[in-house]
This record gives structure tokens, sequence and C-alpha cells, in this order.
């Protein structure tokens, strides 16, 4: 099976730093398995334990994503996107998001900004995650459902939500019609 550039990467960091999967996991609290299936197989976790990993390993979350040099500014033309992304939140589950990095190739970047397409799958089995930073999403198409805290929000295209990260939240497609949205991560 083909190991992902991001799987390559944080393995490469791991071994650098001598860091165990036993180690990752007492660090980032995410379970051995999932962080072994990450690390030996073309998978992608989703943002929150991505985060959590990068944290643990003392890199910026882009450090993870690319390694490009790029010149200011960077621009991203829509006919020319980037290949996502696809990001679980388990290993046993099915796709449910497809991200675009849209700051690719900005090693410099403080921010995170993603296209990204929520599958309807997203939906099953929603478990609240908290990373530190704060989070704007702005829908594009579709309807998607936001858990922050105990509070739930619908939105539809043209909506935005604005939140910090350290609430725990959650991000889903509501209904059966995928949706896509526009999101921008500040991680400290």
């Amino acid at each position: 099976m083909k190991i992902s550039k991001v799987s390559q990467r944080i393995t490469k960091i791991m071994a650098d730093r001598e860091i165990t999967v036993q180690d990752m996991s007492q660090r980032t609290g995410l379970d051995q398995d999932f962080l072994e299936t990450i690390t030996k197989e073309d998978l992608y976790p989703s943002l929150g334990p991505l985060l959590k990993i990068a944290r643990a390993l003392g890199v910026r979350l882009g450090t993870l994503i690319d390694d490009q040099v790029s010149q200011d500014p960077l621009i991203v033309r829509k006919d020319a996107a980037q290949k996502s992304i696809s990001m679980l939140r388990g290993a046993d589950k099915p796709e449910e998001l497809k991200f675009y990095s849209l700051g690719m190739g900005k090693t410099d970047r403080h921010m995170e900004p993603f296209y990204v397409e929520i599958l309807p799958e997203s939906a099953k089995d929603a478990k609240l995650s908290s990373h530190e930073g704060e989070e704007f999403i702005v829908v594009n198409s579709g309807r998607i459902k936001v858990v922050y805290g105990q509070e739930t929000h619908i939105l539809g295209a043209g909506d935005s939500i604005y939140y910090n990260s350290i609430t725990p939240h959650y991000v889903s497609c509501e209904g059966e019609e995928a949706a896509s949205i526009y999101a921008v991560l500040y991680i400290p």
C-alpha cells in the first residue's frame, strides 16, 4: 500500500526525535491503532488529530501538509487546485472530508486556508474535538451542521461561523447531499 507524504513526514519526524507510537499516543491522547494506521497507510486524520500530532511533534500543521518554498503572494487558481487530501475521523471509517489546501507552498504562513468537500458520511458517529486556535468557515454549497459546545447550528450557502477551536466542536454535512466550505484555521 502506498504511504502518503503526510504519513512519511510524521514517521520521519518521529524517528528523528526518537518518538515511538506509544509516546505519540500518550502525548496526543489518540489511540495507538489509529496512529499506526495513519503512519503506515495512505490515510490522513481529520484536522483535530493532525493538529494534536503536529503539537506533539513540535511542528506547525503546514510542516506536515507541505514543505515547499513559495514567493509572496501565493495565488491558487480554481482550475489548478491541488490534489485533495481525504481525511478520516477514525481508522475503520469511510472517507468523510476532502480537503484542498489553499496555502500549500507558503511555508511562513500562520493560517491554514482550505476548500473542503464535506460528505454525508461525516454526520455519522460525530465526536467533538478541540485544539488551540480559531476557525472561520464560509459555506459555499449545501448545508452543514456545526456542533459547538452545547449548541448546534445549521448553516447554508453564504452563511459563516467564526469560533475558538478550544471549545469542543464538530462540523458535518446536514442532509444527504454533499456540502462544501471554505475554512481558515489559525493555530498560534
